[in-house]
């Protein structure tokens, strides 16, 4: 019987793995609030899959890691995700636990969102996922510190991925491991854990950090792109996204800035995950950096003009990539 960590005949690796919870979302068909609605849209979103998404709408192959609870909500994702290219053979399904759920309650100045996925099937991940084959062989595996804050099983996975590297062996390819830090305070309020130095910790071993300057300022208490970049060090490459103002990366002492595309927001939902799916995109065509940048933006731009989660990223963008 072959190691469970080891790769058979027949699998062929996709270029990037995603891993982390998707939820099914229920959200209003327009503005109003969620207490003046008589019927929601049902439809899916989790951080990672949407990254997921992007990618295989920008013409990679893209594979989700997770588990879902045997319910109606786990196959919905599932078979949404498949028709979206996204290959989903590898999702554990579980009999025990339910699948995530979330609403979106439009409000006048943001969407809040209202999480109903403690206990979820996806929080009962643990480190012996990080044995999946489909570890073994991806150029790249993207996470995000949302992960970390599910369970205390689900943080020890993320330390098995980015800091331990447990999939993979001394002497075989290693991919590059992408960290978007995520922070989603009301998860970790409910966790015997702090997110600041859990999340430090974890960009810090990775390969590539996602992180949004204003959740720097509110877990480090560091606000200029530069003084996060150090902060983060040793990891070798980071991304330090400003909203509106553009983003900033850097590698091997040096930065880059793109500034950020105009856009009307009918919804910010979703766009980080777009952003990166765009700037993941760049760094499998092998771009220069400015490159890789601009697509992350025109990537985010698509989501902002959308209400769902997972914006069509190819159809939008196929005109301004030819």
């Amino acid at each position: 019987m072959p190691h469970p960590t080891a790769v058979s005949p027949e699998h062929v690796p996709a270029d990037v793995v995603c891993l982390g919870e998707t939820m099914a979302v229920l959200s209003p068909p327009d503005d109003r609030p969620l207490a003046d609605q008589s019927a929601l849209r049902l439809s899916v979103g989790g951080a990672e899959s949407n990254v997921a998404c992007g990618l295989a709408a920008l013409g990679h192959r893209a594979a989700w890691l997770s588990r879902v609870g045997d319910d109606a909500f786990g196959r919905r994702i599932r078979s949404e995700l498949a028709a979206r290219g996204v290959e989903v053979g590898a999702v554990a399904v579980d009999p025990a636990h339910p699948t995530g759920v979330y609403f979106k309650d439009p409000g006048p100045d943001a969407t809040r969102p209202l999480y109903y996925r403690s206990g979820s099937a996806a929080a009962h991940m643990g480190p012996e996922l990080a044995g999946a084959p489909e570890l073994r062989g991806p150029r790249i595996v993207h996470v995000s510190g949302i992960t970390a804050a599910l369970s205390g099983s689900c943080a020890r996975l993320l330390e098995e991925i980015v800091v331990h590297r447990t999939p993979w062996d001394e002497a075989g390819p290693r991919p590059l491991v992408s960290f978007d830090v995520n922070h989603r305070p009301a998860l970790w309020s409910g966790r015997n854990a702090d997110a600041a130095p859990a999340l430090r910790d974890l960009a810090r071993a990775a390969d590539l950090v996602f992180v949004g300057r204003d959740e720097a300022e509110a877990l480090w208490g560091t606000a200029h792109p530069d003084d996060i970049a150090g902060l983060l060090a040793p990891a070798p490459l980071v991304v330090v996204k400003d909203a509106e103002h553009g983003a900033t990366s850097y590698a091997a002492g040096e930065s880059t800035f793109a500034p950020a595309l105009a856009v009307e927001v009918v919804e910010p939902v979703g766009a980080g995950d777009a952003f990166a799916a765009g700037y993941l995109s760049g760094v499998l065509e092998d771009l220069d950096e400015p490159s890789k940048l601009r697509l992350g933006h025109l990537t985010a731009a698509t989501a902002l003009r959308s209400r769902d989660d997972i914006a069509d990223l190819g159809e939008a963008l196929a005109p301004a990539r030819r």
